[in-house]
């Protein structure tokens, strides 16, 4: 975990690497695109949409195109969107060949983000489906609470 309560995960691939999966799809490397990708490869949490055209380069995109491009990249498996409950959602980059499956925990009060990587066990999701009778179970979960600097600072 760094000191801004993140952990330091960052995607190991290249931009190049990440555009390379645009053209393999038969999708156009723009400009937009790219700076997007290399913003997402160096995050080590979900970020929104908002927060993504904050990040960005002034005149380089437009909201609406961002939009789009996070749309086009969820359904290419590139993003994975998560759903903190706050009506933002949030996008992070898949590295290629996984799932992007993992879990995070969410202070309530400043909305600090950390990756968890332990899971449920298999075993877990195959005895629901032998109780409930349910096929191809998964699951998605998220922890919340108050990160320490937030308990350690009075309300406002």
């Amino acid at each position: 975990m760094t000191a801004s309560g993140h952990s330091p995960k960052r995607s190991a691939e290249k931009l190049a690497d990440l555009t390379e999966r645009l053209r393999r799809q038969s999708r156009k490397v723009t400009g937009p695109r790219q700076a997007l990708l290399d913003l997402l490869r160096q995050q080590s949490h979900p970020l929104a949409i908002r927060e993504i055209f904050a990040a960005l380069p002034a005149g380089i995109s437009d909201l609406a195109t961002i939009y789009r491009s996070m749309h086009l990249l969820e359904q290419m498996r590139m993003v994975k969107r998560f759903d903190f409950g706050d009506g933002a959602a949030r996008f992070e980059l898949v590295p290629e060949g996984e799932d992007g499956h993992h879990h995070h925990l969410v202070c309530t009060r400043c909305s600090v983000v950390l990756e968890i990587e332990e899971c449920f066990p298999e075993h877990v999701e195959r005895s629901l489906a032998q109780t409930s009778g349910f096929q191809g179970i998964t699951h998605r979960l998220e922890f919340f609470g108050l990160c320490p600097e937030c308990q350690t600072t009075k309300s406002i």
